[in-house]
């Protein structure tokens, strides 16, 4: 059986990793990438290790990021994301990824896409997946994006060079609307649930949002905690997928995707322990959230559902925004210590609420470059 060599760069940006590539490198049709990208990370994998790929067992680094030069006036890279299943074959287009978001403008310059000069540069990227934009600034240094300094996220050791993001007009990438369903907050009849209380926000990414009294817990929960609760995820699972069919994602529950929309356990600050056992007090944050992705809870957060909560928050009436401690800068408490994020939002002239921008802080660093190996039987129609 013979293999296929594909140029591919393995990197991390904030606390996820992905592999990415050219899209010149790439057959065009969807079927072909998504083989590719399975057999490159290892999936499906009922044991959930990913041996047999560069997978790592956890959706935050089953990612591929597909890259090229943009035609539009208003944007110099276009970036495609994937998110790929673990233990099974799925690979979910229909959303974004805020962390590998910040790879993409080192990433651009590194292969010769962009120039810049020493300083800060600026990149202007088209997000496919969802239609939005976003700017990313970052510091270069004799042609390189810098990836060593001092500034410290959750979840990743040691700091890193700070990469600015700034979302544009965050709301309605995936359904259109800011808020969905056109409340701050809807109770959904969930089926053995009864009516729960959410608030649906678009806004990066789409999310449902719970308080976390609602379900029992107080939002300080360890990911392990949570997910060995396997009644509580049943009825998480349940919620997002109704809400999924409130917000006319599907027509059944059991039609909804496991990729949009996501959902998210939000509470008020409290004292926790972070999983690399560093204690917060509640006075360090604004906002506790736990989210799911893929089935699974992030060991973090996702930064697209860090700044669409920082949106919601914003908006009066919202379940987070019940919760949250108000400032201009809304400080997230989640499994892996805080993050904080910044969003402006407002009513327009017929009272609708829009989202004007979402911005968050992040590190990348560029990990492996050189070749994939697929064999042919993924490549065949390429």
């Amino acid at each position: 059986m013979s293999r296929t060599r594909i140029p591919a760069v393995f990197m991390r940006g904030g606390t996820c990793k992905g592999v990415f590539f050219h899209a010149r490198d790439l057959p065009t049709g969807r079927a072909e990438q998504e083989a590719i990208f399975l057999e490159m990370i290892g999936s499906p994998d009922p044991y959930n290790r990913q041996l047999d790929g560069m997978g790592g067992g956890i959706s935050s680094v089953s990612k591929a990021v597909i890259i090229e030069k943009s035609k539009r006036p208003d944007a110099d890279i276009d970036y495609t994301f994937a998110q790929l299943g673990v233990d099974n074959a799925i690979v979910e287009w229909g959303s974004t990824c805020g962390n590998l978001s910040t790879c993409v403008g080192p990433f651009a310059l590194e292969e010769g896409l962009i120039e810049a000069t020493d300083g800060e540069a600026t990149v202007r990227v088209f997000i496919t997946n969802t239609g939005k934009t976003y700017e990313s600034r970052f510091p270069v240094k004799d042609g390189i994006a810098l990836e060593r300094g001092d500034f410290i996220i959750p979840g990743v050791p040691g700091g890193g060079a700070k990469v600015s993001l700034c979302f544009n007009f965050p709301g309605g990438g995936v359904t259109g609307n800011l808020l969905p369903t056109g409340h701050e907050c809807d109770n959904v009849l969930v089926d053995g649930l009864g009516n729960i209380a959410t608030s649906m926000v678009d806004a990066t990414n789409a999310v449902s949002f719970v308080a976390a009294k609602d379900l029992g817990l107080d939002g300080t929960e360890s990911p392990d905690e949570l997910e060995a609760d396997k009644d509580l995820m049943a009825r998480v699972d349940a919620i997002r997928r109704a809400t999924g069919v409130k917000i006319g994602l599907a027509n059944r529950p059991e039609d909804v995707t496991v990729g949009n929309p996501k959902i998210a356990i939000v509470g008020r600050p409290k004292n926790f322990t972070a999983i690399d056992g560093t204690r917060y007090t509640a006075e360090d944050q604004d906002i506790s959230i736990r989210i799911v992705n893929l089935g699974r809870i992030n060991r973090a957060v996702t930064l697209t559902g860090a700044m669409c909560l920082g949106v919601a928050t914003l908006i009066d009436g919202s379940i987070p925004n019940q919760l949250v401690r108000g400032g201009a800068t809304i400080r997230i408490a989640n499994p892996s210590g805080v993050l904080p994020v910044e969003a402006a939002v407002k009513r327009n002239d017929a009272g609708v609420w829009e989202a004007d921008m979402a911005g968050v802080f992040s590190t990348q660093r560029r990990l492996m470059e050189g070749h994939i190996l697929v064999t042919e039987a993924s490549k065949a129609s390429s």
